[in-house]
């Protein structure tokens, strides 16, 4: 008896989860912020550059949710963004950095201090705009035209970098490798979610193939004469799954084998496996890595194969360094929309996932809420939250992001004692770190 279609899997822990989230986002209590931030004069022209633009950037993200193009690919998107951009008086360069979809424009005192508000917009294959980039692209659009009305007499300068391929593609470090982000003095941007929250933690992610090499033979004639590198894949699957017990909570590890061999009447000379590591400190992503090392060293050893490993074909993903200072502004900034973006801890932290955002946030301070548009229950990723992302309340998303992105790339210019904060904190929680060296 076969049975071709899988088991539902029970759905009674997520509505527990759903559950219990809902009674700690009623009882919870937004940051505060001791610091003012730019004045109600700048703030009011900031609110009415956002407003004049928000029908444009309305139909950006409808036009980018309507054509989804996936990263390193996204020339139709990285267009319609320079062209809302040269409608409103500016002269964005696209092709920065090395890359042909990535954008950069600058405004204000060349001199004073800078804040770079960052655009993603590539898709996901099969899944269009399941993560909502089109928002993310949207908003930061208007942080930058809402700021850029008032950079030059707060005597400081704003820009708008695009960034491609942040799924996978790791464009940031990209970008960061090329210089993009050296006059830079903090970044920030904004995620689609499932929820309002200030600070939400990110994981850092590394890529790992495992590729064993063996001896091919007759698996029936001369199996004797074989060294099976898909038994070597299999018990570093196995050793991996072992592994999976004695990790902490935030820890993930999730891997496919890519090759198994091509016949079963044929011992496999080469088996290979992709995993993805994550951690939430670059410290625990490091340990993490070397016991994989050990797992593929031994499965090899185990069955007299020989292993090769390849880390990071695409730039390993640091985890995300929280700013309180920049998220403080941020949440008093959102609360005026009628939003309460949540403190950390209030919805689960397991609800996460990467990015490249956090290259740049081991580089300056870096600010990355997270923006409801979907009800609590979906998922990035997925078909759901694909049509939340094109619908009215992706449409408000981005009017309350964008003014919200603005009014904190102002603050941050025009408050001096607020950056002083922001740099400080910076500083505490261990500084700029060298990135592209960390993983060697």
């Amino acid at each position: 008896m076969t049975h071709a279609e899988p088991v539902p899997p029970d759905d009674s822990y997520l509505r527990s989860l759903v559950e219990a989230t809902a009674d700690a986002v009623a009882a919870a209590e937004p940051l505060s912020s001791p610091h003012p931030g730019a004045d109600e004069a700048t703030r009011a022209e900031v609110t009415t550059a956002v407003e004049r633009a928000s029908p444009d950037l309305v139909a950006l993200s409808q036009d980018l949710h309507a054509h989804p193009e996936e990263g390193f690919a996204e020339h139709r998107s990285v267009r319609a963004l320079a062209a809302l951009l040269e409608r409103h008086g500016h002269e964005p360069a696209v092709g920065v950095g090395g890359l042909d979809t990535a954008l950069r424009v600058s405004t204000g005192a060349p001199d004073g201090p800078h804040i770079a508000v960052l655009a993603e917009y590539d898709a996901l294959p099969g899944l269009g705009h399941a993560c909502g980039h089109n928002v993310i692209c949207t908003t930061a659009a208007g942080g930058f035209l809402g700021a850029a009305a008032v950079a030059e007499r707060l005597g400081g300068r704003v820009s708008l970098i695009g960034t491609p391929a942040e799924e996978g593609g790791g464009g940031k470090e990209i970008l960061a490798r090329a210089g993009v982000f050296d006059d830079v003095d903090a970044v920030i941007m904004l995620h689609p979610f499932s929820h309002d929250i200030a600070l939400h933690p990110f994981l850092g992610r590394r890529q790992l193939e495992m590729v064993f090499h063996g001896v091919g033979a007759h698996a029936s004639a001369q199996p004797f004469m074989g060294r099976n590198a898909l038994d070597a894949a299999v018990a570093a699957y196995q050793g991996v799954s072992a592994l999976r017990q004695q990790l902490p909570q935030s820890d993930r590890v999730h891997g496919v084998f890519t090759d198994g061999g091509a016949r079963p009447n044929v011992i496999p000379a080469r088996a290979a496996l992709l995993f993805y590591l994550r951690s939430q400190t670059p410290e625990t992503l490091r340990d993490l890595a070397a016991r994989m090392t050990s797992i593929a060293e031994g499965a090899a050893a185990m069955t007299g194969c020989g292993v090769e490993l390849v880390w990071d074909a695409q730039a390993a993903y640091l985890p995300i360094r929280f700013n309180t200072a920049l998220a403080g502004r941020w949440t008093a900034n959102q609360v005026i929309t009628g939003r309460k973006p949540l403190p950390p801890g209030v919805v689960p932290e397991s609800l996460t996932g990467s990015t490249d955002l956090g290259n740049l946030s081991y580089r300056v301070p870096a600010l990355h809420p997270m923006l409801a548009i979907s009800g609590p229950t979906v998922a990035l990723h997925t078909k759901e939250f694909a049509a939340a992302a094109g619908s009215e309340t992706g449409d408000a998303g981005v009017r309350d992001g964008a003014l919200g992105l603005a009014l904190t790339a102002a603050d941050y210019l025009g408050d001096a004692e607020l950056r002083t904060a922001v740099h400080d904190e910076f500083e505490a929680a261990g500084g700029a770190l060298d990135v592209p060296s960390f993983f060697a």
